[in-house]
């Protein structure tokens, strides 16, 4: 029991730590930037003669890259859950299952590059012939999409097959057929383990950094379509945190500014997705 409480302490006391850490260095850098240029502004221009610190260039690159992400694993990841769970015979889904949780275990780097040399020249120049250059939002978030799927299809399989038996068998006892089942009895009653996968994948993609660093580009601005290039926060992150800024400055603060509003954007996300569960949880 003592080593429970221990680890479930732990937890705790890192996240504390977490904030702890960013706090200090972003209050040094709202010392020197007002909070309403940093949250309204829309340029991001910290190396320049004459910096500017508005954080929504890099918002809204991060919003788009996950937009897409969700619009690509929402559909697959739903639809490869509901195969496994409600139609697929067992031995195939002892087979496909691994390999679709192996996607997991793909580093995100290797997804990066996957979308800077096949999916921005393959798919999207030569395949869909979209004007899209070396890097862009949409290949970016294409690859998030693919990494997250097995995220929202391995959760949501869980929740559905957790669903008794009973419920279906009373559905089709009614006259309904498999498929009107799924989607009118399966599927709302595994709701809540559903709206917890597409949370966790959402804060998974909005989390994401090598993907974004490598596709997305590295020029903040403000992001009005998808074939355009961006910087996400993650990506800024990763660039600036690469010895080019020097301790203590404003530009170096920055990091943790950005990084502050990423952890309060997560936290968000993390605090509707227990209130979507809770809402909508089931017990049988």
């Amino acid at each position: 029991m003592v080593g429970l409480r221990a680890a479930a302490l732990l937890s705790v006391l890192v996240t504390v730590g977490i904030v702890v850490a960013l706090l200090g260095p972003a209050l040094g850098f709202f010392q020197e930037v007002s909070v309403t240029e940093f949250l309204t502004g829309t340029r991001w221009a910290p190396r320049f003669a004459n910096p500017t610190y508005g954080v929504l260039p890099l918002v809204t690159g991060t919003l788009w890259t996950t937009a897409i992400a969700l619009v690509i694993a929402i559909p697959f990841g739903l639809g490869a859950a509901i195969y496994l769970s409600e139609y697929a015979p067992a031995r195939v889904r002892k087979a496909l299952k691994p390999v679709l949780e192996l996607l997991a275990g793909i580093p995100s780097v290797v997804y990066g590059f996957f979308a800077l040399y096949f999916i921005a020249p393959e798919l999207l120049r030569g395949v869909l012939g979209l004007g899209v250059g070396t890097f862009s939002v949409l290949a970016a978030g294409v690859a998030l999409g693919v990494m997250i799927i097995p995220t929202v299809a391995s959760l949501s399989e869980d929740a559905m097959s957790a669903v008794p038996q009973a419920l279906r068998q009373g559905s089709l006892a009614l006259g309904a057929n498999r498929m009107r089942t799924t989607l009118r009895v399966v599927v709302p009653a595994a709701i809540s383990g559903i709206a917890a996968s597409v949370v966790l994948g959402l804060s998974r993609a909005v989390g994401e950094t090598m993907i974004v660093a490598l596709a997305a580009g590295t020029q903040a601005r403000m992001v009005t379509s998808p074939l355009e290039s961006g910087q996400t926060m993650t990506g800024f992150i990763a660039q600036t945190a690469t010895g080019e800024s020097t301790p203590g400055t404003v530009t170096y603060n920055s990091l943790y500014a950005v990084g502050l509003l990423l952890f309060v954007v997560t936290l968000v996300v993390n605090l509707i997705s227990i209130r979507l569960v809770r809402r909508f949880r089931e017990a049988y």
